[in-house]
């Protein structure tokens, strides 16, 4: 797999958000930014920091590995 690490995280995020029925604006709102602003993470624009991968992991109820995409047994994709 040769995908962008931002584009695997986004798309990470996107189906989580999905899974726990939020919208890009409920999750925007947790954060204090606009929903435009948010989008850009799930599209891959834009880079999550420390605090932002603590913060969506518990939102979400998501590991870190599950965010980036670690396999438990193999390790990155």
């Amino acid at each position: 797999m040769n995908m962008d690490i931002k584009q695997l995280v986004g798309d990470n995020m996107r189906a989580a958000r999905k899974l726990k029925k939020l919208t890009q604006q409920k999750v925007a709102d947790h954060w204090g930014m606009k929903q435009t602003q948010y989008s850009r993470y799930e599209r891959g624009i834009y880079e999550l920091d420390y605090e932002r991968i603590v913060s969506l992991c518990k939102l979400l109820d998501l590991s870190p590995n599950e965010l980036f995409g670690f396999d438990e047994y193999k390790g990155f994709p």
